[in-house]
């Protein structure tokens, strides 16, 4: 089996059993579930809100990489709309099939924007085109989380912790429409409690990457800092979770296609490079946390030790409307549930 068939097969393990066999809680437990990279899928959003009841978690948190990446406009013509993918023009006949098509996108994690033919033209062509483009994609940036906020709020008991943490790709304006909550908290840079016993520190920055993100910083030595920052407000770090969402270098949870010079994968992807942080890896050795949640390599699902530490990445594959998650009970030891996927 070559190095991308062992990947796929670590993204479709399944630790636990769809009918919930295996994750009985006990009583004084406390659950977590956690997942990352959600990318604007709005249908991972919903199955996360959900996994309060599916899996009976306690706790809820959401690592990095909240937003989408790309605005996708679909062209009004009369009665009809088109749209391209690819290489192909598609046309939507219908209000019935042009909402479907919405929410195709919205569950892939795209902005879908409707417009007509002159709007259409204006942004792909006016001098402040670009603009325009950044500001619509602002707009619809601020107003998925809105709606996702509203979804939870209208799902979820008030007592029930939900916390977010941005990722590098999220840009910094997000925070705010975070922070509108009432339930759900940014936990960037802040130490929140988890349950009695336990807290968590939360840092969403990364080292640089290919595609000068929103939140990266110039070196792994200023990554570095801003950890120290972030661990220096804990109480006690032996009852504190590091949600960091740069995975630790060459840890298992860090492997990613190889890129050539023009950012494309190497040998037809067949060949990986550990990609993660050594900062992460010398914060986490140093201080031995009990559990320490990671994401950003989507590619890179697992659950590995680093001295007495737990580390879990359990990837993402967003784009197919699939939520992966891990579910991890206090009790008070750390105990690894799970990765699941559903």
């Amino acid at each position: 089996m070559g190095i991308i068939d062992n990947l796929k097969e670590r993204l479709n393990q399944e630790t636990v059993s769809s009918d919930g066999e295996g994750m009985e809680k006990a009583p004084g437990v406390t659950r977590i579930f956690y997942a990352t990279d959600l990318h604007g899928s709005t249908v991972c959003w919903r199955k996360f809100v959900n996994s309060r009841e599916f899996y009976d978690a306690d706790v809820l948190v959401l690592g990095g990489d909240t937003t989408g990446k790309a605005i996708f406009p679909i062209v009004r013509e009369g009665g009809q709309y088109r749209y391209t993918r690819g290489d192909r023009e598609r046309t939507v006949e219908s209000e019935e099939e042009l909402a479907d098509t919405i929410e195709n996108f919205e569950n892939r994690g795209y902005y879908p924007y409707v417009l007509d033919q002159k709007e259409y033209d204006r942004l792909r062509e006016s001098d402040d085109a670009q603009e325009r483009q950044d500001e619509i994609f602002e707009t619809e940036m601020v107003a998925r989380i809105e709606e996702w906020i509203e979804l939870a709020e209208d799902r979820l008991d008030a007592g029930v912790p939900v916390y977010v943490c941005p990722g590098n790709d999220d840009p910094p304006f997000v925070d705010a429409a975070w922070e509108s909550s009432d339930l759900v908290e940014l936990a960037e840079g802040k130490e929140v409690r988890i349950d009695d016993e336990y807290s968590m520190v939360s840092c969403g920055w990364t080292q640089p990457t290919p595609w000068d993100t929103d939140r990266e910083f110039d070196d792994d030595e200023q990554l570095e800092r801003r950890l120290e920052e972030v661990i220096g407000q804990i109480e006690n770090v032996d009852r504190c979770i590091f949600n960091f969402h740069e995975p630790p270098y060459d840890s298992g949870l860090d492997e990613a296609p190889e890129l050539d010079e023009d950012l494309r994968p190497k040998f037809g992807a067949q060949s990986t490079e550990p990609v993660g942080s050594k900062a992460v890896r010398r914060m986490i050795e140093t201080y031995q946390p009990p559990l320490s949640l990671h994401g950003h390599i989507h590619e890179s699902r697992g659950e590995t030790r680093i001295g007495d530490t737990t580390a879990i990445n359990p990837g993402s594959v967003y784009s197919e409307g699939s939520l992966q998650g891990a579910i991890i009970d206090l009790e008070p030891e750390v105990n690894v549930v799970g990765l699941v996927r559903g």
